[in-house]
């Protein structure tokens, strides 16, 4: 799956140096009210972005279209990079991965989530069709930013952490 030469590099999209991992919250322990407006967009836009990269490695295709509908910043740049590496390799991926975040905390500009990918049914192929590998998928956590940008909300940060991670 495009995922996982995504995860080799998932520190670069948008890393600080010193930078720390999100602490172990729930989003019920963080959040202070019901969900608005910008929550249910974040949150939409994160899913669409799952979209837009699975669509795109159905060919391993950096150049999509809509990989910035729904990315910018550094998640943008990590798919493109996962992407090329997939073209690169002549693998692409079939099937989809499920996803269900989880709002860790949120202001009004910005929204902080944290999900268990579940990659299972998400697998890179060969170009004549035969599986890359015998590795099956696996589920692994993805924390990310998403902000408003260009008036819309875009997932600016993406962290794939390894296989297995959650």
């Amino acid at each position: 799956m495009v995922s996982t030469a995504l995860v080799l590099v998932g520190g670069c999209a948008g890393e600080k140096p010193g930078a720390k991992p999100l602490p172990e919250r729930t989003a019920e322990a963080t959040a202070s009210h019901a969900p608005g407006a910008e929550h249910t967009a974040a949150l939409e836009a994160y899913r669409a972005m799952w979209r837009d990269l699975t669509k795109a490695s159905e060919t391993s295709d950096a150049a999509f279209p809509t990989l910035g509908d729904h990315a910018t910043g550094g998640a943008l740049e990590l798919m493109k990079y996962g992407l090329r590496k997939g073209k690169e390799d002549k693998v692409v991926s079939k099937g989809a991965p499920k996803v269900n975040p989880k709002i860790i905390r949120a202001t009004g500009r910005e929204v902080v989530l944290r999900d268990c990918v579940d990659a299972r049914n998400w697998l890179e192929y060969k170009l004549n069709g035969e599986l890359k590998n015998n590795v099956p998928g696996s589920h692994f956590r993805a924390d990310a930013t998403v902000r408003p940008s260009e008036g819309v909300w875009k997932v600016s940060h993406l962290y794939m952490h390894e296989s297995g991670s959650c």
